[in-house]
This record gives C-alpha cells, sequence and structure tokens, in this order.
C-alpha cells in the first residue's frame, strides 16, 4: 500500500529534456523511499549503481538484476571492442556477448567525440532500460526501475567536457589493462 502513496508523490521522467533541470533530486528521492519503503525495498534502492561490479550479486528484483547483467553485458563489449581496435586481447572472462552490445560497442566506438559517444551509449541505456519497464506502475520494480532512469538521467547532466575527456581516458586504460570497469571519480 505504501508504494501507491510513494509514486504518487514521484513526478514523471518521461519526456523530460536534457536541457530542462529534473522535476525531482535523487536526495528527495531517497528521502521518499526511506518513508515509504519497507527495509528490504530500501537496501535494494541503495545498491542500485549505474556500474554493477562484474560479479553483481542477485539482489532479488528481476529488474535490478537484469539492468545489472545488461549493463555488465555492455561495458565488456566496450572493452572487447575498444580492446580489437588497438590489436590488443581483452579477457572477456569466458562470457558470452550477446551480438546487440557487440553492435552498440561498435556504434558508440566510432564516434570521433567522446561525448557524442557517451550521448549514444546513455540513450541506448535509456532504451535499454525502457523494455525492463514493469506494468505495474505501483509496484517495488517499478520505483526500481525509475531510481535506475533517474540517476541515467543525472548523469548525462554532469558531464563536463573537460572532466569527460579524462574520464573517458581513464576508462579506456583501464579496460585495456584489465582493471575494474568503473570510472574514477
Amino acid at each position: 500500500m505504501a508504494e501507491y502513496y510513494l509514486i504518487s508523490q514521484l513526478p514523471s521522467l518521461d519526456g523530460v529534456s536534457e536541457n530542462v533541470p529534473l522535476p525531482i533530486t535523487e536526495e528527495r528521492f531517497n528521502e521518499l523511499c526511506e518513508r515509504f519503503l519497507g527495509k528490504k525495498s530500501q537496501e535494494a534502492i541503495k545498491k542500485i549503481s549505474l556500474s554493477p561490479p562484474k560479479n553483481a550479486e542477485c539482489l532479488g528484483s528481476s529488474l535490478i538484476d537484469a539492468w545489472n547483467e545488461c549493463e555488465i553485458n555492455l561495458r565488456f563489449a566496450l572493452g572487447k571492442v575498444r580492446a580489437e581496435k588497438m590489436n590488443k586481447v581483452f579477457d572477456t572472462e569466458n562470457r558470452i556477448l550477446p551480438v546487440e552490445y557487440i553492435k552498440v560497442a561498435n556504434a558508440a566506438i566510432e564516434k570521433e567525440n567522446p561525448m557524442e559517444a557517451e550521448k549514444y551509449l546513455n540513450s541506448y541505456r535509456l532504451e535499454m532500460l525502457e523494455t525492463l519497464r514493469p506494468m505495474d506502475a505501483f509496484s517495488d520494480e517499478y520505483i526500481f526501475y525509475y531510481g535506475l532512469k533517474l540517476k541515467l538521467l543525472l548523469r548525462i547532466r554532469q558531464f563536463d567536457t573537460e572532466t569527460g575527456k579524462k574520464a573517458y581516458r581513464n576508462i579506456y586504460n583501464s579496460i585495456i589493462k584489465g582493471d575494474n570497469l568503473e570510472a574514477e571519480q
């Protein structure tokens, strides 16, 4: 029942333009979740990440688990394609990467401008998230979907050209060396 109260207070994120401020902050979203959700759902909200670890644990949420699997596959595909472009070897850890992710990774690395590549990848991630959108708009899964979408929309707004170039180089070098797949903050 608390999900109804929570979701009724969340502004729509559909159709939000990149140039318009978001109608809610992540802090406000988390405050509402703390007020209306049970401990198990609150813990799941805290574990939502745009950069899940390579061996992400199952959280008991079909949406979060599916998101993590998609994002991990995308990151491995990016590492593989980037490494191949440089004639290097990239360890996919015996992961079978769906062709869709390889195609997206190829399209992203073909972009001349790293910012355009990031926008392309962010757009793909938003589309991917939409395929996971729960039918029941008054469920914990929908709240997890909303939290992920909010994080994605906030992420693209935080990009700065110079900071982006530095992070891009760090991620690129990290992938080629086989280090952690997450960007340095």
